[in-house]
């Protein structure tokens, strides 16, 4: 009888319609002291969900004075301190008339309670079912007293209990309840709702399947979410799964970073009568791009933006991140142009990665140029790494002259270029043999109060060497000189292979003698690069091997082929030195 009373004050202290909070009702039914089993789930409900005491359910009391007080049951005082107490026998000590009130009738009604939703009997079998399904939910053991394994359930106990009579409507609201109860693992719940549908199909509805993803959801675990996923399998031909639920499924999966997986369901969608919609192209092509799937992952973006279904811009920046980072930067503008068409343009982060990507192969360096043009004024002043990387990409596919434009540009507009930009256009027209241009360069940079670097310096002797300018790269050399105390080995050593192409070794070997007047150490390639002209071009093994001991002297190592090159032409002068002193030899005695 106090399942009775449970249910129905239960029933008749909060607004039709109202759920209470059955993992604490759960708690209850367990208790060992029924007697104030009805206060107890009232105050506990109301610590949970305060609006559901109120006259006005959408406004929670402001404070305890509002509070609804359980002062008097029948004829009997109940205290604020004897909710939770054994003071009080409540149901013994009420009047007949009140017992009365709560007598069922064969036709399983309550006498005297035509209000209630469901009626009192329906909701007290509800909780009791809720009892006993939970308890076998959440056993370690079968009846047989055999320990089951983890994440099992006593399936058997529970489809024997599902086998008793339950209509249709009762057992639908009992399978989304005991979805919704707390600490319940997603695979029991699924295999629960599998018992259902082996007993009654109609009393699984989309909603509980909502439910289920919500719960399985939370739970974030892998084996949960495939459990689900094979769950889907077997009911998607019934009409049950929506668009929202495979959604559901997506985002999960992508979380835990199951990309095929994720792959998978998008592709069931045609089979299970689900149209994708936007968040379904988000949360698959995430999941891919998370575990470098790329190419999969382009393939679905390519149906999203044919079905024209573009998420928001948020996220469509979160799909151009995550193509620029798996090198597909072509791609990713075509989402990109699509997006702005239709005015989802991403964050600037985004398109600023995205404008960098494409600078990464000569073929897009065109469309980041283009792209860069629509960087906002505000915006280009803390620019200046990317617009650096637009000139780098440029001068890198030799196209000089619209790095010269956008070098000017920035010179305008912002953001000012540093030396970095200007040593970028410098080198690129030195190694085109442009050293007007790039002399002229120079000056500008130097007009805008910049100083030319030795790198820079280093650059126009270079090309001034290769051109076989030596004049002009010996001037650009003594004005270096006096900007900069100390130079590097690369200033000297592509001015001492010019000459050395031109077979000018006396100056040469005199550039070799100032780097050391100038603190600059000579390395191996100095010496290599004189050793094997001097061998080579002028045969001359002596002044060779001179600079082989100076070498040794300095901690430096000659390579094997070079210190070969001296020994070879060392004996063939020594074999002709010989063979000339035979031939004289010869005529003398002739």
């Amino acid at each position: 009888m106090w399942r009775s009373v449970a249910a129905a004050i239960s029933r008749r202290s909060r607004p039709s319609g109202v759920t209470l909070n059955l993992a604490l009702h759960s708690q209850v039914l367990h208790s060992k002291t029924p007697k104030n089993v009805v206060f107890l789930a009232h105050k506990l409900d109301f610590l949970q969900n305060p609006r559901f005491f109120s006259q006005d359910s959408s406004t929670p009391f402001a404070n305890d004075a509002q509070m609804p007080q359980f002062e008097t049951f029948g004829s009997v005082e109940v205290g604020e301190n004897d909710v939770f107490g054994d003071a009080h026998n409540v149901f013994d000590e009420m009047s007949e008339e009140k017992k009365e009130g709560f007598d069922e009738n064969v036709n399983g009604d309550v006498v005297g309670d035509d209000d209630s939703e469901v009626g009192v009997v329906g909701e007290e079998v509800l909780l009791e079912k809720m009892e006993h399904v939970l308890s076998l939910l959440q056993r370690d053991v079968d009846d047989n007293g055999a320990l089951l394994q983890s994440g099992n359930v006593d399936y058997g106990a529970l489809r024997s209990f599902l086998d008793n009579d339950i209509s249709v409507e009762l057992l639908e609201k009992f399978v989304v309840r005991v979805i919704e109860t707390p600490l319940i693992s997603g695979e029991k719940l699924i295999g629960f709702v599998k018992l259902v549908l082996e007993k009654e199909k109609l009393a699984v509805t989309s909603a509980s399947v909502e439910a289920l993803v919500r719960i399985v959801g939370v739970e974030c675990k892998r084996s949960s979410a495939y459990a689900l996923w094979d769950f889907f399998k077997e009911v998607g031909e019934d009409g049950l799964l929506t668009t929202e639920i495979l959604n559901g499924l997506l985002s999960l999966l992508s979380v835990l970073g199951k990309g095929k997986a994720c792959y998978e369901v998008f592709n069931k969608f045609e089979e299970f009568n689900c149209v994708p919609n936007e968040e379904s192209f988000f949360f698959t092509v995430e999941a891919l791009c998370r575990r470098s799937i790329f190419d999969w992952a382009v393939s679905v973006c390519e149906m999203m933006v044919s079905a024209g279904k573009l998420p928001d811009s948020e996220k469509v920046g979160v799909i151009i991140t995550g193509l620029c980072k798996g090198k597909k930067a072509k791609d990713a503008h075509a989402l990109y142009l699509f997006a702005k068409k239709q005015d989802k343009i991403p964050p600037r982060s985004s398109v600023n990665l995205l404008i960098s990507s494409l600078c990464r192969e000569d073929v897009n360096v065109p469309l980041a140029l283009e792209m860069l043009g629509e960087v906002a004024n505000e915006e280009r002043k803390s620019a200046i790494k990317l617009f650096s990387r637009v000139v780098q990409g440029l001068c890198r596919i030799k196209d000089t002259d619209k790095a010269k434009v956008l070098l000017f540009d920035m010179i305008e507009s912002g953001p000012p270029p540093g030396n970095a930009v200007f040593n970028l256009i410098i080198n690129s027209l030195s190694k085109a043999g442009e050293m007007k241009e790039a002399t002229k360069i120079m000056k500008v940079m130097e007009s805008r109060g910049l100083k030319p670097d030795v790198y820079t310096y280093s650059v126009i002797i270079s090309g001034y060497s290769k051109g076989g300018e030596m004049e002009e790269a010996r001037k650009v050399l003594a004005e270096a000189k006096t900007k900069h105390t100390k130079l590097t080995p690369v200033t000297y050593h592509t001015l001492i292979r010019g000459y050395c192409k031109l077979e000018r070794f006396d100056e040469a070997l005199g550039l070799l003698s100032e780097m050391k007047q100038y603190g600059v150490r000579p390395n191996a390639d100095e010496y290599n690069k004189l050793i094997q002209s001097l061998c080579l071009k002028a045969l001359d093994w002596e002044t060779a091997e001179k600079l082989h001991e100076e070498m040794e002297n300095n901690g430096l190592h000659l390579n094997g082929i070079t210190a070969g090159l001296i020994r070879a032409v060392k004996e063939l002068k020594e074999e002709e030195v010989e063979s000339a002193a035979a031939g004289e030899i010869i005529a003398e005695v002739s």
